[in-house]
């Protein structure tokens, strides 16, 4: 009798210790919330819609979260954190410049939360506010995976080996895309990124002063130093440069041709048109806008995937700007 007390104890402890691994090792999934929050996505989509009809400049946020967050380590949603005593904030470092718009990540969670407390991550609101903010700007939809949970800490100390600077040479740019599973094509589609938004005259002027850069398309010039006119802007100064003057508001191939012309703003526009390792696949999304929509499909999606927190690792943050631990 004895013997078969501990039979049946011992298969208990066997089958919790297979049902704690399992749960740990949970990967990612389409539609994660289905029975835990079946409107979560709904609800991300339709507040994504309402602050893009009120702020147009939010998808280009939404867009840019995914990459710096989930470059750096883990997508999981350590980007939006606050700094405290103890932790600087990756969000406010200087490769982080111009991010802005974190507020309206808030907004939708305070949505999410009042449909389904404590249920769906930051991190997955970051992926998925991303993927609807290219949808706004013209782009198309790309199916992504959830489940991911949220972290507890910045990786500001690490973010500079991870994320690629727009002034690092090709080779730098490809090896960092490369080790989180992005191939040539790939990285020349996410670029396609700066089809959209603006950049900063602080990333611009060493193109432009003491001398201009004699590779800038000559008629491309006058209008980046009318919109830039200091040799060191002020960092809090709004001046910036519009990435693609034709159409942007569209995330589109336009970029391509822009910089094929001499017209990227930025080094690594001029290298991406110009390597003869990444001109092929220029060349080829200028020509095809399908073409380039697949491949950025692709990548996001890669991106979106890298190495995140699930199962029982991280946690469900109750505000996307704190760690639990801190309320």
């Amino acid at each position: 009798m004895a013997s078969k007390h501990l039979f049946f104890f011992a298969s208990i402890l066997f089958f919790s210790a297979v049902s704690v691994l399992a749960e740990e090792n949970q990967g990612l999934v389409m539609d994660y919330y289905k029975d835990t929050c079946p409107q979560a996505e709904d609800i991300i989509r339709e507040q994504v819609k309402l602050l893009y009809k009120r702020h147009k400049n939010t998808a280009f946020s939404w867009l840019r979260n995914i990459f710096h967050d989930c470059f750096v380590e883990s997508c999981d949603a350590s980007l939006l954190l606050d700094s405290t005593r103890r932790m600087l904030s990756e969000k406010e470092t200087d490769r982080s410049f111009g991010m802005r718009n974190f507020r309206y990540i808030e907004t939708i969670k305070e949505a999410v939360e009042r449909e389904c407390p404590g249920v769906v991550s930051c991190a997955d609101i970051l992926v998925l506010s991303g993927r609807d903010g290219i949808v706004a700007l013209g782009g198309p939809h790309i199916p992504l995976k959830t489940g991911r949970r949220d972290g507890r800490k910045s990786r500001a100390d690490i973010l500079e080996q991870h994320l690629p600077d727009h002034n690092e040479s090709m080779s730098v740019v490809l090896e960092r895309f490369a080790n989180i599973g992005i191939n040539t094509p790939g990285v020349v589609a996410l670029l396609g990124s700066h089809s959209v938004g603006r950049t900063h005259c602080v990333k611009l002027v060493h193109r432009l002063y003491p001398e201009v850069d004699p590779q800038l398309n000559p008629s491309h010039v006058p209008h980046m130093l009318k919109k830039c006119p200091d040799p060191i802007p002020d960092p809090k100064a709004v001046q910036y440069v519009r990435n693609d003057r034709g159409t942007p508001m569209i995330l589109d191939n336009n970029y391509y041709r822009n910089i094929l012309d001499n017209k990227g703003l930025m080094l690594v526009d001029h290298q991406l048109a110009t390597d003869k390792r990444t001109k092929p696949y220029v060349k080829k999304m200028a020509k095809s806008q399908d073409y380039f929509f697949k491949e950025f499909s692709r990548a996001i999606a890669i991106l979106s995937e890298n190495n995140p927190l699930t199962g029982t690792k991280g946690e469900i943050r109750k505000q996307c700007n704190l760690a639990n631990k801190l309320h």
